[in-house]
């Protein structure tokens, strides 16, 4: 095959995959399924649509052979997609504290994306202060999907994991509430759902959803899951882009690049950090945090906290 002709089946794919919503990780439809479950609906036969194989090749089937996938399939193509993750990514996230003004709108984006009470947070913005000396500053706190976490490594029924791209997710089909995890963790990324879980329109007709772990259950562990349903779709997670401060980046560090979620400007992660003295928390645990830290040094809004207003001093 020629290189033109290569190009051409090139760009033919791409414009299938933007016409349809999916991403290189979606994984695909494939000929006897679709990935979402649907109503069915009367189908002409002789008209054709194109769809994408596991392969990554674009073929073209008659819409009458599609049929959707049962509940109980859709269930188990969630828990697949979930599992393995996006192949070749390796998700991280950098979190400059000297731009956070605690406005907290990365919080309410991730509670009503996750369908959380308001007394529950998968982020939380925290008042911090390292010395009585010095001046405060407010710490966005996710989960840090460590690459050595030890929430996964004490659960006894596999229902929490680490995948591929580096994201530890949870699976509330599995999980017993045993709070093993819990215990486990050092930076207090996991909330229990100790009553029954907040319950928006079509939840109670939703099938569950691994990478979004909506709807959420009784009796089971939730936390921060990096927006995983967002990354399939190519999109930064729910708290990156809400934030209105340019607190947040948020890559793929196998391509040592990450973007700024107000900006949308694009830098080097290593150069971002190493010219920031950037750093992760709690290093010296072994636990190898996936979220870094940016220091709150000339900070550019006062510390607001309760009404009191403390002027920064820039150094």
């Amino acid at each position: 095959m020629d290189n033109q002709e290569e190009q051409k089946q090139s760009n033919s794919r791409r414009r299938f995959i933007k016409n349809f919503g999916l991403s290189v990780g979606i994984g695909a439809l494939a000929v006897g399924g679709v990935l979402k479950a649907a109503k069915p609906e009367k189908k002409k036969k002789g008209e054709s649509i194109r769809v994408l194989t596991e392969e990554g090749d674009t073929v073209e089937i008659d819409r009458s052979d599609i049929k959707p996938l049962t509940q109980k399939e859709q269930l188990k193509e969630n828990q697949r997609r979930g599992i393995e993750g996006l192949p070749g990514k390796k998700w991280v996230m950098v979190i400059d504290l000297s731009k956070c003004r605690n406005a907290r709108m990365c919080m309410n984006a991730c509670q009503e994306a996750h369908h959380l009470r308001p007394e529950q947070h998968h982020i939380n913005t925290l008042r911090m202060q390292d010395a009585k000396d010095t001046q405060p500053y407010f710490m966005p706190k996710p989960c840090f999907h460590c690459d050595n976490p030890p929430c996964t490594k004490v659960c006894p029924v596999n229902a929490t994991w680490k995948r591929q791209d580096g994201i530890v997710l949870i699976n509330n089909e599995r999980c017993i509430g045993c709070r093993f995890c819990i215990a486990a963790c050092p930076y207090s990324a996991r909330v229990f759902h100790w009553n029954e879980p907040l319950q928006v329109d079509g939840d109670d007709d939703r099938i569950y959803d691994i990478e979004l772990n909506v709807p959420q259950k009784k009796g089971t562990i939730s936390k921060c899951l990096f927006s995983a349903d967002r990354l399939r779709q190519g999109k930064l997670p729910y708290c990156v882009s809400s934030c209105p401060n340019s607190v947040y980046w948020f890559g793929d560090k196998n391509e040592d690049a990450v973007t700024n979620g107000t900006t949308g400007i694009t830098r080097r992660f290593s150069e971002l950090i190493r010219e920031n003295a950037g750093y992760p928390l709690y290093e010296e645990l072994g636990t190898k945090p996936q979220v870094f830290y940016l220091p709150p040094k000339n900070r550019q809004f006062p510390f607001e906290f309760e009404g009191k207003t403390t002027i920064e001093k820039h150094s």
